[in-house]
């Protein structure tokens, strides 16, 4: 199967692109998003889309500039529309890490201009050796069924869609398909420091998986992603209906009659509503707050990250920010 068709299989898939749309394009220059920008190009007559590149410059490298430059070229050797701009990762919502900090600062510009120039989806260039690796850090750090789900083929964000045509094809086919259209991409040589968690089992413990314990670790790993999003959506939609039918206050009992999957489900949720989506809420805070709904005495109260907090009443929980 040659990669084109593998890119349009996904898509067929799950869905990820109808006919007549215009697609934003996340392209930092390097291997994933040229080859995800080169792929869609190829395709744009066959499926009928527009698109249009979007360039973030994070302004942490000394080559940022040459990597947008290459971008700009590469959008108009291909006659696509091009639009980037920068901004100061390092003063962007303190008290984060540095690598959620850009990753939010993307996507906010990346939803702003896909309102500005009529785009529905926003493609981005996620493949299947970076969702192994997903799964691989949400195991390490403990996570629960929505975790494992790791990086979705289709996500929706603020009315907008973002997708990922690449999701299901490794890095090395990716690579592959650049060398025999000769496109040289930019790199990122922050992508060889083992400072971060994903680059030390990007080049140490995946090698060694594959080496020593299953050659297919990576492909394994993407699958439990994909069977785990499968699960996780059909309890989702249960518990969405079982917390409508709860109600805004949380009664002890009626979480304590719950089936446990559904329990932490209506937690999830809960936080989620506050919050806005349940990032860095892992297993273990899920597991304290079910220990305080079954367990501990009234007034016990859970802190979690970003200043939520849940206390026991006498006959609730309650969900709030601290």
């Amino acid at each position: 199967m040659t990669f084109l068709q593998s890119v349009k299989n996904t898509i067929q898939e799950y869905k990820l692109i109808s006919k007549g749309e215009r697609i934003l394009v996340g392209v930092s220059g390097g291997p994933d998003s040229l080859a995800l920008l080169y792929a869609l190009y190829q395709l744009r007559d066959e499926l009928r889309i527009s698109l249009h590149v979007a360039h973030l410059n994070h302004k942490l490298r000394k080559t940022a500039a040459a990597d947008c430059m290459i971008v700009r070229k590469i959008s108009q050797r291909l006659s696509i529309e091009f639009t980037s701009t920068e901004c100061d990762v390092t003063a962007f919502q303190k008290g984060s890490s540095l690598e959620e900090r850009g990753r939010n600062a993307r996507f906010a510009f990346f939803l702003k201009l896909a309102q500005k120039v009529g785009a529905s989806k926003i493609a981005l260039g996620h493949n299947l050796d970076d969702q192994a690796e997903t799964v691989l850090m949400r195991i390490l750090r403990g996570s629960g069924l929505s975790g494992l789900s790791a990086i979705l083929p289709k996500r929706k964000i603020c009315n907008l869609w973002v997708i990922r045509p690449l999701i299901e094809i490794p890095r090395e086919r990716i690579e592959r398909f650049l060398r025999q259209k000769k496109v040289r991409p930019c790199r990122d040589e922050t992508n060889l420091q083992e400072i971060y968690l994903r680059n030390k089992l990007r080049h140490s413990l995946i090698p060694l998986l594959t080496r020593e314990y299953n050659p297919k670790i990576k492909e394994i790993l993407s699958s439990l992603a994909h069977t785990s999003a499968s699960d996780y959506d059909y309890l989702l939609s249960n518990a969405l209906l079982t917390n409508k039918r709860l109600g805004k206050t949380l009664s002890t009992k009626a979480l304590q009659m719950l089936h446990p999957a559904l329990q932490r489900m209506i937690i999830r949720i809960r936080i989620s509503q506050l919050q806005g989506d349940t990032r860095r809420i892992t297993a273990t805070h899920t597991s304290e707050i079910e220990n305080l709904i079954n367990n501990h005495p009234v007034k016990s109260i859970v802190d979690l990250p970003e200043g939520i907090s849940v206390t026991k009443k006498k006959n609730s929980i309650v969900f709030y920010r601290r």
